[in-house]
């Protein structure tokens, strides 16, 4: 029985954690093919934490609405883009340029979000390719402003951001002078380790507000409505607007993660930045654990170590393998939208399965009762 009971237990842990274990097993066929040193390898993984935490965070709020995967976190990369381009026009560099473009990029997300989380009060059980196809209709918007809109109507000073025929913005705008500006304040190095210790205690300061939340009468609100709207409703909540503050809140930690993110880049690619974030956040996320209506702090640290393990030596690996580095180009693309995927054949799968359970058990409980009836 203690054996039986054991298996059990290590196949439950296997079928709730088969991404990360995958990961772990791809991680460790490529950590040696790949050829990268400890020190190398380190640095790289703290500077993506540094990176993309602060992005990965802002899902959780969502998921705990019952809104699933945030795919609408685009919007806010779109908001966080807009602020620094105009503050790169304004030449404000340094940590009063991150400040601004933060500031700046409040209104934009807050208007984003609330436009989303309406549309999506509309398609409920559907907000997670809802919020996916409102990303890329906002694209087409984002693209109108910056592409046309920028210069005649937003005055935009400097030709070194606008395109040559005079409005528009150029396809790259530079942030030398603001690149890496909080990952080298308080920075130190332990072991030619290079550790952001200002952009760590910024995502320390939210990981802080997200258990704190969770503990409000707002974050308590929002849990319900994530477990059941219904039940939710009745008790008093109100359903629809919970939902929305969930989405402005996720929409305007985009807003921010993106300044971080890019600052540490050092450029905005104007008319791509934003593109694909919200899928490779999305991945991390679900690499780390993750699922559709279940989500932790610890999900995301996991997620995006292992996650972005694989992307630093996956190339090196693919090419040690084949000869060709582009295959591990291939397969890194190739396992950020398969991970996506099996996830959610996984959240369905095991929806159906404990829908069926709960399906049996009335059934047994009615045929239970007839007997007794009966007798």
């Amino acid at each position: 029985m203690n054996n039986k009971s054991f298996g059990k237990k290590v196949l439950g842990f296997v079928q709730d954690n088969t991404v990360p274990l995958m990961f772990i097993v791809i991680c460790a066929i490529c950590i040696p093919l790949s050829g990268f040193s400890a020190s190398y390898l380190i640095n790289e993984i703290v500077t993506r934490m540094g990176r993309n935490i602060f992005l990965i965070l802002c899902l959780l709020i969502p998921i705990m609405a019952g809104m699933g995967l945030n795919f609408g976190m685009t919007l806010g990369a779109m908001a966080g883009e807009i602020a620094l381009i105009l503050v790169s026009d304004w030449q404000i560099w340094g940590i009063p340029g991150v400040v601004l473009a933060m500031i700046l990029s409040i209104p934009i997300s807050v208007l984003l979000g609330y436009f989303c989380g309406k549309i999506l009060n509309m398609a409920k059980g559907r907000e997670m390719i809802t919020s996916y196809i409102i990303s890329y209709f906002m694209n087409g918007i984002y693209q109108l402003i910056v592409l046309y809109m920028m210069g005649p109507i937003i005055p935009i000073k400097h030709s070194s951001i606008k395109l040559p025929r005079g409005y528009g913005v150029r396809n790259t705008v530079s942030l030398l002078n603001m690149r890496q500006c909080l990952d080298n304040l308080l920075a130190v190095r332990v072991g030619g380790v290079k550790i952001p210790v200002l952009t760590f205690l910024i995502i320390g300061v939210l990981c802080i507000f997200i258990i704190w939340f969770r503990r409000t009468k707002l974050g308590q609100d929002m849990r319900a409505v994530g477990q059941d709207m219904n039940v939710a409703r009745d008790a008093g909540i109100k359903v629809e607007r919970t939902r929305i503050i969930s989405m402005i809140m996720s929409t305007v930690l985009a807003g921010f993660g993106m300044v971080i993110y890019l600052q540490n880049m050092g450029n905005i690619a104007t008319y791509s930045s934003h593109s694909q974030i919200g899928m490779f956040c999305i991945a991390a996320l679900l690499v780390g654990g993750a699922s559709v209506d279940r989500a932790s702090i610890g999900n995301v640290f996991l997620g995006v170590i292992l996650f972005h393990t694989m992307f630093i030596v996956a190339p090196k690996a693919g090419a040690a393998i084949t000869g060709d580095s582009m295959i591990g180009e291939y397969f890194r693309v190739f396992a950020s939208y398969g991970v996506v995927t099996i996830s959610l054949i996984m959240y369905e799968t095991k929806k159906r399965k404990n829908k069926s359970l709960v399906g049996q058990q009335l059934a047994q409980a009615q045929k239970e009762e007839e007997a007794q009836n009966n007798g």
